[in-house]
């Protein structure tokens, strides 16, 4: 039997941080639960980082993990 190969054009990844509202209307979540998913480290498309002497958080989500894990590739003009 012959083998099949696929190939896949791959995106051009730029490492942009795609904006949490973004990935909400995206995926169809609320920010809050974005947010909440990536601080807990269950959501894997990006990274939360606490702000030292800070309750607040830093969000990197990169084109390429986000494509990764979800799909979603958004070309920046």
């Amino acid at each position: 039997m012959e083998e099949k190969r696929v190939f896949i054009e791959l995106p051009e990844f730029t490492g942009r941080n795609v904006p949490i509202l973004e990935l909400s209307k995206t995926i169809g979540k609320d920010a809050q639960f974005i947010r909440i998913g990536l601080q807990k480290g269950v959501l894997k498309f990006g990274f939360a980082l606490k702000k030292d002497n800070s309750s607040e958080f830093n969000y990197y989500c990169p084109d390429k993990k986000v494509w990764e894990e979800t799909g979603y590739f958004k070309v920046e003009m």
